[in-house]
């Protein structure tokens, strides 16, 4: 009697995965990397992770450094002691976000919304997609006779460092004067300005996240804004005083 043939669902085909394929393979998923971030987030040196998974710390090292393959029970004990799931070692890992802007490439823009602008500016993240800050490199210009300044808001916040040259921040009914090495943060929801000081134009670093602030219970306090003077600069005063504030 012969034998049955197999149906062709049912034939069982000879493979053969080359092994450079399977190394290269093992090499794109980083488990030495994976394993290493894991011990030294919890501060953990190579003999202490030894002590729990029961694995010398020489291999743990070799293991690290790529020069050995796990088996799937060894980076099952490594997987428990961090809370991991063994699928932790083999999920694709998120690409990190890394952008450079060259000076060269940066494009100089006027301030939007007026044909007499009192500044200019640079993005120094215009490459950088779904970004949650906006970073400028600004260049406020000295004001002309009787020229107006309009102030402005937005949801979220503002941060501000002086390069070079004074600046005077109008923040609500706050009028200060920034000078090299100060900074300011404060809520940009409230309407604000800013006026070149001097002569020669001011130079500044501004950061601006545009996330609305937290709800504030409303109990008559005044819009929030701190100036940040390097050490002996002299304290936020209100508008209204003889002067803007200035610093020592």
């Amino acid at each position: 009697m012969s034998k049955a043939k197999a149906s062709p669902t049912e034939e069982i085909l000879p493979t053969e995965i080359d092994s450079q394929t399977a190394e290269n393979f093992i090499s794109e998923k980083h488990i030495g990397d994976r394993i290493k971030r894991l011990r030294l987030k919890k501060s953990m040196g190579l003999v202490e992770l030894g002590k729990h998974t029961g694995l010398s710390a020489s291999f743990l090292s070799q293991l690290e450094t790529g020069r050995v393959v796990p088996t799937l029970r060894n980076l099952a004990r490594i997987a428990m002691v961090f809370s991991k799931d063994l699928s932790y070692f083999f999920e694709t890992e998120p690409h990190s976000l890394f952008r450079i802007h060259r000076q060269k490439e940066r494009v100089r823009l006027p301030q939007s919304g007026t044909d007499d602008p009192t500044y200019f500016f640079e993005s120094l993240g215009y490459m950088v997609p779904d970004r949650h800050m906006d970073p400028y490199y600004a260049e406020f210009i000295p004001v002309k006779k009787g020229q107006d300044v309009r102030p402005h808001v937005h949801a979220g916040f503002e941060f501000l460092y002086i390069l070079k040259g004074e600046l005077e921040i109008r923040h609500g009914d706050q009028i200060s004067v920034l000078e090299p090495g100060d900074a300011v943060y404060f809520d940009a929801s409230t309407p604000h300005a800013y006026l070149c000081n001097g002569k020669a134009p001011a130079v500044a670093l501004i950061v601006t996240m545009h996330q609305p602030p937290a709800a504030q219970p409303s109990m008559g306090l005044r819009p929030m804004g701190a100036i940040h003077r390097p050490l002996g600069g002299s304290p936020v005063r209100p508008a209204g005083s003889a002067a803007p504030v200035r610093a020592n």
